[in-house]
Parts: structure tokens; sequence; C-alpha cells
């Protein structure tokens, strides 16, 4: 596989688990009974960005590792069945 190829299916892996992993141990603002003036009381009082960021970034990689090292070793081909 590519370069190019392979930033294409991290990037993609990491969308995919970051939209996962984003809704996770989120507390709006009425739950926590602290509305700030001008903010919806529906949004999240404290997101925990960085440290979503970190565990997407974690388990995308790991994903993408497994993905690669089974292309690399085909056990998994995909080309048998595309290009024939």
């Amino acid at each position: 596989m590519s370069l190019v190829g392979e930033i294409v299916i991290l990037v993609i892996i990491w969308m995919v688990i970051f939209f996962t992993v984003l809704p996770l141990n989120v507390k709006s603002q009425i739950e926590n009974k602290e509305i700030s003036k001008g903010t919806d009381p529906g949004a999240p009082s404290n997101p925990y960005l960085l440290k979503k960021l970190l565990i997407t970034s974690v388990i995308s990689l790991i994903i993408f590792a497994l993905i690669n090292l089974l292309t690399y070793f085909e056990l998994i081909n995909f080309r048998q069945y595309f290009l024939k």
C-alpha cells in the first residue's frame, strides 16, 4: 500500500473512532446546574476534548497497525477480489 493510501486509511479510522468517543461522559450544563450566560443550557459543561483526542489517537493507531500487519503478511488480500 502506498503512503498516501495509508494516510487516508488512518484518517478515516481516526474520524470514525473520534465521532464514536466524542459523546462519552458528556454532562450538559443543566445536569451540572451551572448554566453560563449566553450559552445553550444543553451545551456540555466540560467536554474533555484533550482526553478524547488522546484516546482516539491510541485506539486508531492500534486498529491501523492491525490492518497494516494483516495486509502486509497477506492474511487479508483485497486485491484478489477487486483486481481480476
